[in-house]
């Protein structure tokens, strides 16, 4: 079985049911009590609760579960940050990724996969897609990159010194079902307020949102089954993976999808932006696993205006 801590959240959920149509089985673990959701109601799943951070509890899955691979979706960061306690939360962030490697090393799994973000690219001055072997700055602007490149260098110190196959996943921008409202860009916003019928709020942009405005913007299912695909590769010749889409997607992009799908969404953004935007380079991504991303923009904002209407909550 597969272990995917978060394995009811959004990435995880996708990643999950892409495991699961590929024939494996899986535990996941929620750190809040859930029971078995109904799109999962017969599947070869098993919802433990636990928290990565109690280092007792998440070995104790190996008694009961036969795991034979880890993805680690849960966020190993301090999240949402609490300013009074900024230490504790950052002991309690990096000792859970350590217990899930110490575990997985008591276990002997195959591979373990850990999520990481296109945020860890933040700075880097280069022409075309962003390619795993570009050289990262050492600063970050913000928390979840800060705390995604500390877990790569300690994934590949730990992959080095353990003999542990660890996979570092870096993570574009993603939208679709069962997701949430992103600080960094609107297409989520976007959506459901074409699927409703209102206007959007952006007011929880870290930044206002402009047409042009772009980034590699990956639909959920596409990520959750480049995940699956790594974790069941056979061999691997990398480390680090980008997961995405491998083209820039604009705000522009996205308004004009949804409005092919609901032609009364006559929402626009102010003109200007980032330019060309960026985009990962999945080369080693398609070459390792065969992966070639199913969801243009067009059939994304389709598919989730869809789940949207059908009365499902985000």
């Amino acid at each position: 079985m597969i272990l995917v801590t978060g394995g009811l959240g959004f990435i995880g959920s996708h990643t999950v049911q892409a495991l699961l149509d590929l024939g494996e089985r899986c535990v996941l673990l929620q750190r809040r009590p859930a029971q078995l959701p109904p799109y999962l109601d017969g599947a070869s799943v098993v919802v433990e609760q636990g928290d990565v951070t109690d280092a007792a509890s998440l070995a104790a899955l190996g008694d009961r579960h036969e795991i034979t691979a880890v993805v680690h979706l849960a966020g190993s960061m301090p999240w949402p940050p609490d300013p009074a306690d900024p230490i504790g939360q950052t002991r309690r962030a990096l000792g859970g990724l350590l217990n899930v490697m110490e575990s997985a090393q008591r276990w002997g799994v195959r591979r373990v996969g850990v999520a990481s973000t296109i945020g860890v690219y933040a700075g880097v001055d280069a022409e075309g897609g962003l390619s795993e072997d570009l050289p990262l700055p050492t600063t970050s602007p913000h928390l979840i990159p800060t705390f995604k490149k500390i877990g790569e260098q300690l994934n590949g110190y730990l992959c080095s010194a353990t003999g542990l196959d660890i996979i570092d996943l870096r993570v574009s921008g993603t939208w679709g079902p069962r997701g949430h409202d992103d600080p960094f860009f609107p297409a989520p916003y976007l959506a459901r307020a074409a699927a409703h019928g209102t206007a959007p709020d952006l007011s929880g942009l870290r930044a206002p949102a402009r047409a042009d405005d772009a980034l590699d913007l990956c639909y959920v299912k596409d990520t959750g089954r480049a995940i699956a695909l790594l974790m069941l590769a056979g061999t691997l010749q990398h480390r680090t993976y980008n997961v995405g889409s491998g083209r820039s997607t604009s705000n522009a992009d996205v308004i004009a999808a949804l409005r092919g799908v609901v032609p009364e969404f006559a929402f626009e953004l102010p003109d200007g932006g980032g330019g060309p935007g960026v985009w990962l380079d999945i080369s080693r991504l398609h070459e390792d696993t065969g992966y070639k991303p199913a969801y243009d923009v067009d059939r994304a904002a389709a598919d989730y205006v869809a789940w949207l209407r059908a009365g499902n909550p985000v």
